[in-house]
């Protein structure tokens, strides 16, 4: 499953990573951008290190996950 990472900064100068569901593929850079915007402008969101103040990156992460036969029985 594909999640979308939305990470900001806050007024302590911390990391804060929101993550969304089955986002659409490929990206809108520009929209990611206007949204990510509007997060901060809107003050949506908050933080135990204050208000976000600054977009630091967003990014597309899937997941993968291959189970191995290693012979025990269920």
């Amino acid at each position: 499953m594909k999640k979308l990472e939305l990470i900001f900064e806050n007024e302590e100068g911390k990391s804060v990573t929101y993550t969304l569901d089955s986002p659409v593929d490929p990206a809108d850079p520009e929209a990611v951008n206007a949204a990510m915007d509007e997060v901060i402008s809107q003050n949506c969101f908050g933080s135990t290190g204050g208000d976000l103040v600054a977009k630091k990156g967003a990014r597309i992460v899937e997941r993968k996950v291959t189970d191995i036969d290693i012979g025990m029985e269920e």
